[in-house]
């Protein structure tokens, strides 16, 4: 019949019955990033990732998050340890340049494609963010923001 819409794809296709979520954060100024891949967002796995952040602080330093208000970044379970300061700037995603780095690896790693099961999720989740350690020239690049070395 004429005029009738069609749907059509412009990438591949899939069932969505499983996910993962990165978890991590960025120095710019060094190019570095701790990050874990975990099956859930919960408080929980914020502290598990933490716990990786304060582990990866050079000794005598000081990391500060910026992080959106979702319920396991505000949650009053958290465990921040003494060398983390958590801010929380109201709906300001712009400020955080980590939500680039998540653009990038969706677009250069994880876009358009059939995972094949659970784990292969969690493969491809690991090597995207294993990719991006090694490359610190992009950490650098996207994540640095000025007013943030003034």
């Amino acid at each position: 019949m004429l005029g009738q819409a069609r749907h059509a794809s412009l990438g591949p296709t899939g069932s969505r019955t499983a996910s993962a979520y990165i978890f991590g954060a960025i120095c710019p100024a060094q190019g570095k990033g701790a990050g874990l891949v975990l099956p859930r967002c919960t408080t929980q796995a914020m502290n598990e990732n933490l716990k990786e952040i304060s582990q990866a602080v050079a000794p005598g330093a000081h990391a500060v998050l910026l992080l959106d208000r979702a319920g396991w970044h505000v949650s009053r379970k958290l465990k921040v340890p003494a060398n983390i300061t958590l801010l929380l700037p109201a709906k300001a995603p712009e400020l955080n340049p980590v939500e680039n780095i998540w653009q990038h690896i969706r677009e250069n790693w994880l876009s358009n494609r059939i995972f094949t099961s659970y784990g292969d999720i969690l493969d491809h989740c690991c090597a995207a963010w294993n990719k991006l350690t090694d490359q610190p020239w992009t950490i650098m690049s996207i994540g640095l923001r000025e007013w943030a070395h003034q």
